[in-house]
């Protein structure tokens, strides 16, 4: 375990309040006023520097975390603003302010996009939150000195940012990011399924079956989904079972939502039979970043710059995905940094190390 170092010169964190007129009124009733807690670094306080303007990074946290979580004090560890203290401190990366946005949901978060089911967050990054900051601080006001990053959900959300709104980004970090949905997501959804059974009403009960009926309405929920979540949010523990069909939930909102349906999104699967719906399906694959480098190329190349790593021992077998995602950027010439290392999914907030460095230098 590593000791943390003091540093001669810490930066500060601030705690903004936001409230939000883009997640008002979102359909999970989750609140739009929430705190922003954002780094200041040692520099933007000296003197001497009292005109300097910094860019910015902001930090995506994944699912089931929120960006208040990265500054939270942490044994043996660095938190974030700490590791910031220390890489500036041994000058491996120039002074950057550093934002860590609370978009935590009912659902266990969200992939940082817009959607009717969960909230319009891509907006809430762009459209408020960048302007919020740019206002409230000295910043380098302009998408060339702004970078996002993330792991897991929120390198996904980098990933696709960098895609859908490069006008904003002008570089991102990917460390784990879904990708190669094929592989991530299908795996987990037999669990979620069972584990949805019960809550099937009437309940099941053991004894012959002439027929098992598919759904008359495949892929909307028939009762079961809801009462899920009513379980969920009413349970002070949830299993790592609720966590996974939760999470699957939360997919589903996220890359399939259908106002006018049952919860206000679709399933990608029959609850009944387990039937893969290749039309719900599609719409996974639409979001899935392996097949969105093609219609995105032109974007991806004004970037200056796109970091993305994953272990190869990802127990979510996300470094499939990771290779993917890498071999269709090399296919349309984008460049990027790509990197493996042998470690899994899990406590690798170490490889912000190079790619805070990476960012940082090229937003400068």
């Amino acid at each position: 375990m590593a000791r943390k170092t003091p540093v001669a010169r810490a930066g500060r964190l601030i705690f903004e309040e936001h409230c939000s007129r883009i997640l008002a009124d979102n359909p999970l009733e989750d609140p739009a006023t929430r705190t922003l807690p954002i780094y200041i670094p040692a520099a933007y306080d000296e003197p001497r520097y009292r005109n300097r303007r910094f860019p910015v990074l902001f930090d995506l946290v994944g699912y089931t975390g929120s960006g208040p979580s990265h500054v939270g004090w942490r044994s043996f560890d660095e938190n974030v603003p700490e590791r910031l203290d220390r890489l500036i401190s041994e000058k491996k990366m120039p002074p950057c302010v550093v934002v860590f946005p609370d978009c935590f949901t009912a659902l266990g978060g969200n992939q940082y996009i817009n959607s009717s089911a969960i909230g319009r967050y891509a907006d809430y990054l762009t459209r408020e939150l960048i302007p919020f900051v740019d206002k409230t601080l000295r910043t380098l006001g302009s998408r060339e000195h702004r970078a996002c990053f993330g792991k897991s959900s929120g390198g996904y959300g980098a990933i696709v940012h960098g895609m859908k709104y490069a006008k904003y980004w002008g570089a991102v970090g990917n460390h784990s990011g879904d990708a190669y949905f094929d592989f991530v997501y299908k795996s987990e959804w037999p669990q979620v399924l069972t584990s949805l059974q019960n809550f099937v009403e009437p309940a099941l009960k053991p004894g012959t079956r002439k027929r098992i009926a598919r759904e008359s309405k495949p892929g909307i929920d028939d009762g079961r989904v809801k009462r899920f979540l009513e379980h969920c949010w009413s349970n002070e523990k949830p299993s790592g079972s609720d966590i996974t069909t939760l999470m699957m939930i939360c997919m589903a909102a996220t890359y399939d939502p259908d106002p006018k349906v049952s919860g206000g999104f679709r399933l990608p699967f029959d609850l009944n039979t387990g039937e893969l719906l290749p039309k719900r399906w599609e719409k996974w694959l639409k979001h899935d970043p392996i097949h969105m480098v093609g219609q995105y190329k032109d974007n991806l190349k004004t970037l200056r710059g796109i970091y993305i790593d994953c272990g190869w021992r990802d127990q979510y077998h996300i470094h499939f995905g990771s290779r993917l995602l890498s071999e269709q950027l090399h296919k349309h010439n984008i460049a990027h940094r790509y990197e493996e290392f042998n470690d899994n999914h899990s406590g690798i907030d170490y490889r912000m190390d190079l790619s805070l460095p990476f960012l940082a230098r090229r937003i400068a």
